[in-house]
């Protein structure tokens, strides 16, 4: 079969109207953006420094991410998406969403409002910042681009596109670079193909997004899934071995894998009422968790007035307090004492009669059983 003509396209999984072999060449590949390297301080290091990495752009559980496009017209306006775009876009949240997990998506009209801002910048190639790392950007920047084309407006390839993009907002890396993919690279080719148009990348970029293999710790399970749609499409002749992949290259078929729907799960299970405990007050509750566990609290106060929530031990963990409403619990502070020598700790005013949601995850533990949550 001839190749179809080569239009701007993205490398994430294929679909039944995606074109196979050579004509991969032409896709606009996805380039994830790097947020500021964590520094620690000199007795951070090891496993505690390596699970915190790992663990630390992962959402707590139970969070409303909110997602807004930008709107044409005005400083922004070259970012403005057409409605079929953002239909894409709108398709993809729900594909995820439709897995069953303890995370929520919502649509606001105000950016300001949102933490996923999503642009559609021609040739500025597919990209998102890694999980909770998109926090850490100005309110009128991008946390996501989709490059417009012809190729994503319609059908499954661009709900695809869009899915592989929330899927690293989500925080989950590149499947291509999974260590136990053994994957040996034609790396010279995938240098000269990445640095031609239209991705025009230079080396560091290139060896950034595809040859370079990431943590095991950060990869689905320890098996490689070429069928997720975190990996890339790749032709004949990039790959040198596994075969048969340095014959016929690599197509995922399209949608969230089996792997992905299980990975997303393990991160982010369905939430039921049965997953909050009640936490009495001046009750110290022992935590017994391992490493990217998460457990949910109430809090109910009979006064109003300041409180004072806490870890005590040693330990890693992210805090985050919620105001439970009847249609959802809204947030209202956080604190991540990953890496520093303190515990995380929250002071705010709750008032009697309302419900209030903890949301406890660890990153790590320097013994177990030797750490506790408490509020007063």
């Amino acid at each position: 079969m001839s190749p179809k003509p080569t239009k701007s396209r993205t490398s994430v999984p294929g679909s039944p109207d995606a074109s196979p072999g050579p004509s991969s060449k032409g896709l606009v590949r996805c380039s994830i953006r790097q947020g500021p390297v964590r520094e620690f301080s000199p007795e951070v290091g090891g496993e505690r420094a390596r699970l915190i990495v790992v663990n630390r752009d992962k959402w707590v559980n139970g969070t409303v991410l909110r997602y807004a496009f930008f709107g044409a017209g005005g400083t922004f306006g070259s970012w403005a998406g057409s409605d079929a775009l953002k239909s894409q876009v709108r398709k993809a949240f729900k594909k995820w969403a439709d897995v069953g997990i303890g995370l929520k998506f919502e649509e606001v009209s105000d950016r300001s409002n949102a933490q996923i801002r999503i642009g559609f910048q021609m040739a500025d190639g597919h990209w998102s910042y890694v999980g909770r790392q998109i926090l850490e950007q100005e309110p009128d920047d991008r946390t996501m681009n989709l490059d417009p084309s012809d190729a994503i407006s319609s059908g499954n390839y661009g709900v695809d596109v869009a899915a592989h993009e929330i899927g690293h907002t989500l925080g989950f890396p590149h499947e291509h670079q999974n260590p136990h993919a053994g994957i040996v690279w034609n790396e010279e080719a995938v240098y000269a193909e990445l640095g031609g148009p239209p991705n025009n990348w230079d080396r560091s970029t290139t060896f950034h997004n595809i040859i370079r293999k990431i943590s095991p710790d950060t990869v689905q399970g320890s098996s490689w899934d070429p069928d997720s749609v975190m990996h890339y499409e790749f032709r004949p002749g990039l790959i040198k071995s596994p075969a048969p992949y340095d014959a016929q290259g690599v197509h995922p078929p399209g949608g969230l894998s089996a792997r992905d729907q299980q990975w997303i799960k393990t991160f982010y299970p369905p939430l039921a009422a049965a997953d909050h405990e009640n936490l009495p007050l001046l009750t110290s509750r022992p935590l017994s968790l391992i490493p990217g566990q998460q457990l949910n609290f109430l809090l109910q106060p009979t006064t109003t007035r300041y409180y004072e929530i806490r870890t005590f031990g040693l330990s890693d963990t992210v805090l985050v307090l919620y105001e439970r409403t009847p249609s959802e619990d809204l947030y209202l502070t956080g604190d991540d004492d990953s890496g520093e020598a303190r515990n995380a700790y929250i002071r705010r005013r709750l008032h009697a009669g309302r419900t209030y949601v903890l949301r406890l995850r660890l990153y790590y533990s320097f013994s177990a059983g030797e750490t506790a949550l408490m509020w007063w």
